[in-house]
């Protein structure tokens, strides 16, 4: 087989992607926009891929690619994308797969192809990236600047798993052709116009997933890295909330509900990103050495409101009770030496919806108030539990930092144990900050890089992402910008075992 390039051009959709020219007579039916591999486990994982038309998805992996995995029949329904899980996988494995088409009458069209890692057996190394916020702000795919360029630089760092936290696209953030920058400078968005107005119809919110999966370096990083996603404002609207509503943005003019909106983003969501049948919240084993948690600060929070609520209650949730009674279950069953949390908000940096809330922390010292509330719970119960080594990945903020949290700095706060908090991103958005830190959990900042001034171009220099290289005694964390150059590092040492 050969391997090819074609141009991806959105709206005719063709691809820019390497793959594997099947041969026979002309298809009917062409792989997309690359393929994509999620939530992969060490026996487990789910493959996903797009057609240009009507078709049945047909999955072959293995070191000769001979077990094969007929999939779902792909239609304009879900936006001809189509996921397989594929099941019974060898445990710390390199797993080639390709993907192609069948049409109805039998043929088979051409093949692209992708590989994964799967979780190891054993308590050998594993690394991951993990960043959030793509295309916001304005700055689209510019061929100028390479599309999104920082997905090879994570790339190039070999990562067995990718964690997205949040705003996977920006539903509200429409594209124009041209920014002028101060000095005459131009940023081009590349196929703008498939961006053109906030996203209302499931089609717009679709189109938002499409022109991220249309960059090449995404295409390729997608092909060799599994994702593990989750959601935040930005796939909705802006510091979006159940039963919020749109009044006062005169852009909106279909759609008044963000529920409903939030309704149609989550299926976009779950045709276009590799997780299958799983909810959104879920637990993913990467071996002896790490379980990470996707949790949901979306789909059960109360209204954004002015915070500070001395008792727990009804306006103070952001997680939700059966979430955070999940979570507890979890975290006191794991047998990792390693619990990564991925909360997609920061919790002792201030984030405000105007007057109010939108994040966790109260912008206040003293006792916890107001969403505070649940995170106080569950450190007072890792801490009765003595769950240990556990570590929050978290984006959102626009700057890249990290936080250590120490009982002995809190405020009027029961003992807890002492654990950091890893922040990373944009990935290709304007950079801010940096944030107002809360006291109440007794944060210190070890490192922090928001940029001189807001909402910078992408080539200034402020996107990053984080990588983890997870052993048994630690944690070797780096940051890096789109290029792949190293901004700070850390090192978290392990708790000591028991006994």
């Amino acid at each position: 087989m050969t391997l090819h390039r074609r141009h991806f051009v959105l709206g005719s959709l063709a691809m820019a992607a390497c793959g594997s020219r099947r041969r026979g007579p002309t298809p009917s039916a062409h792989p997309a926009l690359g393929v994509q591999s999620g939530d992969v486990t060490g026996e487990s994982a789910t493959v996903w891929c797009k057609a240009t038309r009507a078709a049945r998805l047909v999955v072959e992996w293995g070191a000769a690619f001979e077990h094969t995995v007929v999939g779902p029949a792909v239609d304009a329904a879900g936006d001809l994308c189509g996921q397989v899980q594929l099941r019974g996988l060898s445990a710390g494995r390199r797993i080639r797969y390709r993907c192609y088409f069948r049409d109805s009458g039998g043929r088979a069209g051409e093949a692209v192809e992708g590989s994964f890692t799967t979780a190891p057996a054993d308590r050998r190394a594993t690394s991951l990236v993990w960043s959030g916020d793509l295309c916001g702000q304005g700055w689209g795919r510019n061929p100028d600047f390479g599309g999104y360029p920082i997905f090879d630089a994570m790339r190039a760092l070999e990562p067995e798993l990718f964690v997205c936290s949040g705003d996977l696209i920006y539903a509200d953030d429409p594209l124009r052709p041209e920014v002028v920058l101060p000095g005459g400078r131009v940023w081009r968005n590349q196929d703008w116009r498939a961006k053109q107005r906030v996203a209302e119809s499931l089609d717009d919110f679709r189109a938002c997933f499409a022109y991220n999966l249309g960059d090449g370096a995404m295409q390729r990083f997608a092909a060799r890295v599994p994702i593990a996603a989750q959601w935040d404002d930005h796939e909705v609207r802006n510091n979006w909330f159940p039963g919020g509503d749109t009044a006062g943005d005169p852009r909106y003019r279909a759609v008044r509900s963000e529920s409903e909106l939030a309704r149609r983003a989550l299926r976009a969501l779950r045709e276009y990103v590799p997780f299958g049948e799983r909810r959104m919240v879920r637990r993913i084993a990467r071996g002896p050495l790490v379980d990470l948690f996707i949790t949901d600060a979306r789909s059960h929070r109360s209204s954004n409101g002015p915070g500070g609520e001395p008792a727990p209650g009804p306006t103070t949730a952001l997680l939700g009770g059966p979430q955070l009674d999940w979570l507890e279950r979890e975290l006191g069953a794991s047998r990792a030496r390693w619990k990564l949390i991925a909360l997609s908000l920061p919790i002792g940096l201030v984030v405000r919806d105007g007057p109010n809330i939108e994040a966790i922390a109260q912008g206040a010292p003293g006792a916890p108030g107001g969403r505070e509330h649940e995170i106080a719970r569950l450190l007072g119960f890792l801490h009765r539990r003595r769950v240990d080594n556990v570590v929050f990945l978290t984006a959102d903020v626009h700057y890249p930092a990290a936080h250590l949290y120490q009982p002995e700095a809190a405020a009027l706060f029961a003992p807890f144990t002492p654990f950091h908090e890893l922040v990373a991103g944009p990935l290709h958005a304007g950079g801010f900050g940096p944030n107002a830190l809360d006291p109440t959990f007794g944060p210190s900042v070890l490192f922090q890089r928001p940029p001189p001034g807001d909402n910078p171009p992408p080539w200034d220099g402020y996107l990053s992402f984080g990588h983890i290289a997870a052993r048994d005694d630690h944690l070797a964390v780096s940051w890096r910008g789109a290029a792949g150059e190293l901004l700070h590092r850390l090192d978290i040492a392990a708790a000591p075992r028991a006994g």
